[in-house]
């Protein structure tokens, strides 16, 4: 018998205690990096996603999309303007955004799925009063900060077996749009379901020491210590933050991965070894 055969059996027969464990589990994804810029990554999330919910997961995509806004307001000629290296977001460049977030990058996320077999619905955080924000900064215009998320319509959702995919955008108090950091939406939306895992997808393998090397598992306070001391810097900050506030608003575990990875996604859930670092309240 073909070896790879009875290897992809061994396969399947090992995922049962992990497929049991996270039956009805709800998981919330964020998509952004390599996977929204290449059309085969996006076809093999895609079937992960779908593969999700057939075997019981109840799994909530939020995604981003700051590069094909700037590739957008390029090819518009409407020139940003950052405050400590954050757009400023005014009227004109919110209509992009939200063009660019609620349109092109949302519809394709939802065929994807939807061509894998999956029911995907196509949602923003404006739809049913999802997220209502506040202004993060006043410097940044329409840059929002969840202040309030209302998930009864994401519950509704997963009764009927049908996965959303949700843009970063939210609703102020007066009505007006924010535009919201993807990671900050997804925590936010983790934290409303009490969700059992946030996987937040980047284009690095994990939280790494100081010598190189990916830890697998971190507890809350070894991340507050590791950005202390400097071991977390730059931009894995605003990530390992998004991971500790949702796990403060009830999430059980988050978890940093390389989205790059060939089925990143099935790997972290239905392996015993995972696949980036998982972190836990300790």
């Amino acid at each position: 018998m073909n070896r790879d055969w009875i290897a992809t059996a061994q396969t399947l027969s090992q995922a049962l205690p992990f497929l049991q464990r996270y039956a009805d589990a709800t998981v919330v994804i964020k998509l952004g990096g390599h996977a929204m810029g290449s059309d085969d990554a996006m076809e093999e999330f895609a079937r992960d996603i779908a593969l999700m919910r057939q075997v019981g997961v109840n799994p909530v995509v939020v995604h981003g999309g700051g590069p094909m806004i700037n590739d957008m307001l390029q090819r518009l000629n409407i020139e940003s303007e950052f405050v400590n290296g954050k757009r400023v977001t005014d009227a004109e460049t919110m209509d992009v955004v939200e063009m660019v977030l609620s349109g092109l990058v949302n519809a394709r996320i939802v065929q994807a799925i939807s061509e894998q077999g999956g029911r995907a619905v196509g949602l923003s955080g404006k739809d049913s009063g999802l997220i209502i924000c506040e202004p993060e900064d006043p410097a940044l215009g329409l840059v929002g900060k969840p202040s309030k998320v209302n998930p009864r319509i994401l519950r509704d959702l997963a009764e009927k077996g049908i996965i959303p995919v949700i843009a970063p955008l939210g609703m102020g108090e007066n009505g007006e749009t924010f535009n919201i950091n993807g990671d900050t939406a997804a925590g936010a939306i983790a934290a409303s379901l009490k969700a059992d895992r946030l996987l937040l997808l980047t284009d690095v393998a994990g939280v790494k020491n100081a010598e190189g090397d990916v830890l697998t598992e971190l507890t809350a306070q070894q991340i507050n210590d590791m950005i202390t001391d400097g071991t977390i810097a730059g931009g894995m900050i605003p990530k390992v933050q998004t991971a500790l506030d949702a796990l403060n608003g009830g999430v059980r575990a988050a978890v940093i991965l390389d989205g790059r990875a060939p089925n990143a996604c099935l790997l972290e859930l239905f392996t015993e070894h995972g696949a980036g670092s998982i972190i836990r309240q300790g």
